[in-house]
C-alpha cells in the first residue's frame, strides 16, 4: 500500500536520503525512527509527493506519486508535522474544505466524512471553533484529521503525538492501532516505547540510509543478543558479585542497589547459554536467601542506541 524502491533525494549537493526501500501494508503500522536530520521527514516528503525523487520510485496503492500525483494522492491522507493551518477558518470549515478538495462530493457525504474525522480525533466539541484559538495539542490534532477526513487507505503521519499531553498522546496511539485495521500506516516518532507498543515493525533510519528494518522485539533481541538476569538475594553486595562472575558463560554482574542487606544484581550471560539454575545453585549454595531471578528483555531504545553508536563508528 505504501512502497518506497531505493529513494534517493538531493538537494544540491547535498544528499538527503540515499537508497532508502521500505513497506508498509494494509492493516501494519510501521514506526520510521531516527536521530534528527536522518531524513524521515524527507522520505514522508517524498512519499507523499510534496518533493519529487531524484532516483527510485515512491508507490502510493500502486500508483507512481510521480506518473499519477492526483490518483496517488487521493489514496493517501498526510499529516506533517507542522501542519499548513488556516488559522481564521473553523474546525469544521477547514475539514469540510478539504474534503472537498480530496474529491469527496456532495453536501451529506463531505458532511459525514467531517464528522468522521471529527469524532475519531477527539475535536467533535470542536467544530465550531477557530482553529486560531486553539492550543498546539489541538492543532496537531486538527493535522490528524485532515489526513483522514477522505477516509484514505494509506496514512503518513509525521510525529503525531508532537505537542500533546500524556492523555492526548495515548488517545493518538489508540486511534493509530484502530486505524490500522483498515489502512497501511506510516508513522515517524522519536518516541521509543511509543514505536515499541503501536508498531508492527519498525524501520531506522541514520544519514539518510536504512540501518535495519524488523519487528521491534525481533530488532532489539538481534541487536542485543545476550542473555540478562536480574538477581535479588539477601547478601553482600561484593561477596554476591564475585560469587556470580565466576560462574562459567557469566559475561558481567553490575551492582543495582544495595539496600538493608538486600542486593540486586544484573547479570549479562553469553549468547546461547542460559545458566540461571546454575546462578540460583551458587546463590543458595551460600544460604543466602534468593528473593528474585528474572529475565530481563531488551529494550527498543537499546536496539536503536546500539545501531547508531555502531554506524557512527564505521
Amino acid at each position: 500500500m505504501i512502497r518506497a524502491e531505493q529513494l534517493t533525494k538531493r538537494f544540491g549537493g547535498a544528499t538527503a536520503i540515499e537508497d532508502v526501500s521500505l513497506d508498509v501494508q494494509r492493516g501494519e503500522v510501521v514506526g520510521f525512527l531516527g536521530p534528527n536530520g536522518a531524513g524521515k521527514t524527507t522520505t514522508l516528503r517524498v512519499l507523499a509527493g510534496v518533493f519529487p525523487p531524484t532516483a527510485g520510485r515512491a508507490l502510493i496503492d500502486g500508483l507512481d506519486v510521480v506518473r499519477e500525483p492526483l490518483a496517488a494522492r487521493r489514496r493517501l491522507g498526510y499529516a506533517p508535522e507542522r501542519a499548513a493551518l488556516h488559522l481564521e477558518m473553523t474546525v469544521g470549515e477547514l475539514l469540510d474544505f478539504t474534503a472537498g478538495m480530496k474529491d469527496v462530493r456532495g453536501a451529506r457525504a463531505r458532511n459525514d466524512a467531517v464528522g468522521r474525522a471529527l469524532e475519531h480525533t477527539g475535536l467533535a466539541t470542536m467544530a465550531s471553533r477557530r482553529i486560531g484559538t486553539l492550543s498546539k495539542g489541538y492543532r496537531q490534532r486538527v493535522g490528524v484529521a485532515l489526513a483522514l477526513v477522505a477516509d484514505p487507505p494509506a496514512l503518513l503521519l509525521d510525529e503525531p503525538t508532537a505537542g500533546l499531553d500524556p492523555e492526548q498522546a495515548a488517545d493518538t496511539r489508540r486511534l493509530v492501532r484502530q486505524l490500522a485495521a483498515e489502512h497501511a500506516i506510516l508513522v515517524s516518532s522519536h518516541a521509543l516505547a511509543e514505536v515499541e507498543t503501536t508498531c508492527d515493525r519498525v524501520v531506522i533510519l541514520h544519514r539518510g540510509r536504512v540501518l535495519a528494518a524488523d519487528r521491534p522485539a525481533a530488532l532489539a533481541q538481534r541487536l542485543r543478543p545476550a542473555w540478562r538476569v536480574d538477581i535479588e538475594a539477601k547478601a553482600p553486595p561484593d561477596a554476591l558479585t564475585a560469587t556470580l562472575r565466576a560462574v562459567p558463560n557469566v559475561r558481567r554482574v553490575d551492582l543495582l542497589a544495595d539496600t538493608n542487606g538486600t542486593t540486586r544484581c544484573r547479570v549479562e550471560i553469553d549468547p546461547g547459554h542460559d545458566v540461571r539454575p546454575e546462578l540460583a545453585t551458587c546463590i543458595t549454595n551460600h544460604h543466602w536467601p534468593l528473593l528474585s531471578l528474572s529475565p530481563v528483555e531488551p529494550s527498543l531504545e537499546e536496539a536503536f542506541l546500539a545501531l547508531i553508536a555502531d554506524s557512527q563508528r564505521t
